[in-house]
Order: structure tokens, then C-alpha cells, then sequence
């Protein structure tokens, strides 16, 4: 009997479910060090963010003749004159407005007491007193149980972000960290390039550029749709007449942020407000209300659809989900860092769903494979 002898050196690569499960690994240790070191990802994380957004501008500059580094340098001393330019005269305006929402808290207290002791004294001559010392205390333990809770969110996202030490550092550190990254964002691309594994590079090339018109779209896009409502809420609200216009305007057209959620929070904010400040004026509380649904009515159906568009690929839901999530895992971090984390979620889900659909496991073996429904 003869014994053949190969050349043929054994194979020792990895499956491809070794694969899976070094990137789930990979994945699993992302996750274990961000939340081991929320505390100081602030200014990196808002550093990051600025050159991911201002990269395009710098590569405009430099195609007109610009090194990166002046690109760099001009770009983030223009942006952060104009943020600090902006908060000198914003600040003593707010500081004004704030004293103004706060002192009227008490007055949103009784106006609410007034409104429900009536209807506790008309359910009193109608119900029986134990049905009503029942709902009494069903509704201070729900209340209580609701405002727990969210001062648990708040308290999370405060100490997850806003420590002192932390907002220190984020106006000391992100400036450089900003500065860094943009200078050497095209080679930092290029380096993560080249560390892809060759026979699946393709593929996470494909990804990635679907990750980054996703994010790109909605975050320039909603970025548009929040400052063009601040400005709606404030203008209207002002011309209403409200004490704090500014303030209650800025603010909700920051929540335009988070779908739905957003616009509820600025509406019943802003009516409180209304209704602490004009009393029996039903008209201006009205009026205020008005406000907020003209703003919600062209955020909906005029400035989401022209400015962020319907193909970037985030269902509102999936938005209000990992912004709430990730307030609640790693604070501020998290809020900040929930848009892109949901965003390559998407992207890999949806990629995971194709190529589901493209194998075995859905066909069954030796069935006549068809392209997924993404790609028709």
C-alpha cells in the first residue's frame, strides 16, 4: 500500500462561526469599557462627534489648497468663538428666564390643586369614601412610583455626565481631542482600513458607508429641524408673550430630538408655564398651545421630510429606545452615543437579515436561492 505524501499545510484559519463569536467577544468588551469608564468619555465622545461632523468642511478647504492642519485650525477656532460668542449672549437672558419658570412652579402646583379639588369633592358626594381614599392612594403611589423614576433617569444621566470634574474636562480636553482627530481623521480611516480582515473587507466597507449615510443624513439633518424649531418656539411663544420664552423655546426645540416624546414634553411644559402665568387668560394659554402643534404640524410634515428624509433607515421607536437606554446604562455618555450605536444597529441588522434570508437556513438546503428584499 502506498502512502501519498502532500505539501499541503493543514488548514488552521478560523470558522466562520469562530468568527462570530470573536466578534460578539469584541463587541462584549466594547460595551464592559464603556461602561467601566463613562465617568471619562465626555470629552472624547463630544470631541469625536465635532470632527465626524466637521470633516466634510475640512475636506472642502483642502481641495481649495488648504493644509489639513490649517483646515483643522480654522474650522474649530471659527466653531468655538461662535459657541462661546453664542453663550455670552444667551446666558443672561436664560439666567433671567429660569429664575422666571422657577418662581412660577408654585404657582403650577395650586393651579393644579385647584383643578382636581373640585372633581375629589364632586367624586365624594357620588362615591363612597373608601372607593375615593383608594383612588386617593392609588394615584400617590403611581405618582410617586413616576417621579421616582425619573428622577432615577435624570440622576443617572447628571452623574453619568455633568459631574464637575467631568465638565471641566470637557471644556478643557474636547478642544484638543477635536482638533486631533480632525487633523488626522482621513488616516485614522485609512489605519481601521487596513486592519479589516482582507477576504471580508468588502463587505464591511459596504457597511460602513451605509452606517455613515444613516448617521450623516439624520444627524446634519435633525440638527437643521432642532434649530429651526428653537426658533419657531421662541419667536411665537415670545410673541405671545410668555416670561420665558427662550428658555421653554430652546429647550423644546432640543427634544425635537427624540420622536414624539419631545414635542409632548415642550407641549406640557409650555402649557404649565401658560397656565401659571396667564391664570383665567384662556386665550394666550391657548395661543401657547397653538404654538407647540403649529411647530410639531411643520416639524412632521414639512422640515423631517425636506431637511432628514425617509431613507435614513431609524424608525422613531428604535430612536426613543436607545436614547432612553443609553441615558440609563452610561448617563450623558450614553444619550450622546445612543444615535450612532442605533444607527449601526440598523445597518447590521438589516445586513444580518439578508444574508439570513440568503442561506440555507431559510431556504433549506439545495433550494434556488433569490435576491433579499432589501436589494430588489
Amino acid at each position: 500500500m502506498k502512502i501519498q505524501v502532500t505539501n499541503e499545510a493543514p488548514k488552521t484559519g478560523l470558522s466562520r462561526e469562530q468568527r462570530i463569536l470573536s466578534w460578539i467577544a469584541v463587541l462584549l468588551v466594547a460595551g464592559f469599557l464603556i461602561d467601566q469608564l463613562r465617568d471619562v468619555l465626555m470629552p472624547f465622545v463630544v470631541g469625536m462627534a465635532i470632527a465626524y461632523f466637521f470633516d466634510p468642511v475640512a475636506d472642502k478647504l483642502e481641495e481649495i489648497g488648504l493644509s489639513r492642519t490649517l483646515a483643522t485650525s480654522t474650522i474649530l477656532i471659527g466653531f468655538f468663538v461662535a459657541l462661546v460668542g453664542l453663550a455670552l449672549l444667551l446666558i443672561p437672558a436664560l439666567q433671567k428666564q429660569i429664575t422666571s419658570a422657577i418662581q412660577l412652579i408654585p404657582l403650577i402646583v395650586d393651579r393644579f390643586r385647584d383643578a382636581i379639588d373640585p372633581l375629589l369633592a364632586q367624586m365624594s358626594t357620588e362615591v363612597d369614601q373608601d372607593t375615593v381614599t383608594s383612588i386617593k392612594e392609588a394615584v400617590q403611589k403611581y405618582a410617586g412610583t413616576a417621579l421616582k423614576l425619573a428622577t432615577s433617569f435624570i440622576s443617572n444621566v447628571w452623574s453619568g455626565g455633568l459631574a464637575v470634574l467631568n465638565l471641566l474636562s470637557l471644556l478643557l480636553i474636547t478642544p484638543l481631542v477635536a482638533f486631533y482627530l480632525l487633523r488626522d481623521w482621513d488616516r485614522i480611516v485609512e489605519k481601521i482600513d487596513g486592519l479589516l480582515p482582507r477576504d471580508g473587507a468588502p463587505a464591511i466597507r459596504k457597511q460602513f458607508q451605509k452606517i455613515d449615510q444613516t448617521l450623516a443624513g439624520f444627524v446634519r439633518g435633525q440638527a437643521s429641524v432642532c434649530l429651526v424649531l428653537m426658533v419657531i418656539y421662541a419667536v411665537g411663544l415670545s410673541v405671545v408673550g410668555m416670561n420665558a420664552s427662550l428658555l421653554v423655546g430652546i429647550a423644546a426645540g432640543a427634544l425635537a430630538v427624540i420622536p414624539y416624546i419631545g414635542a409632548a414634553i415642550g407641549l406640557v411644559i409650555g402649557v404649565a408655564l401658560a397656565l401659571a402665568q396667564f391664570h383665567q387668560d384662556w386665550v394666550s394659554i391657548l395661543l401657547v398651545a397653538a404654538v407647540f402643534v403649529t411647530g410639531q404640524t411643520l416639524e412632521s410634515y414639512v422640515l423631517t421630510p425636506r431637511l432628514v428624509g425617509g431613507r435614513v433607515g431609524l424608525s422613531p421607536i428604535w430612536i426613543i429606545f436607545a436614547m432612553l437606554a443609553g441615558g440609563s446604562l452610561f448617563g450623558l455618555t450614553g444619550v450622546l452615543i445612543a444615535l450612532p450605536v442605533a444607527a449601526i444597529a440598523g445597518v447590521l441588522v438589516r445586513f444580518g437579515i439578508d444574508q439570513y434570508m440568503d442561506s440555507d437556513l431559510y431556504h433549506g438546503e439545495g433550494a434556488e436561492r433569490s435576491k433579499p428584499s432589501s436589494e430588489k
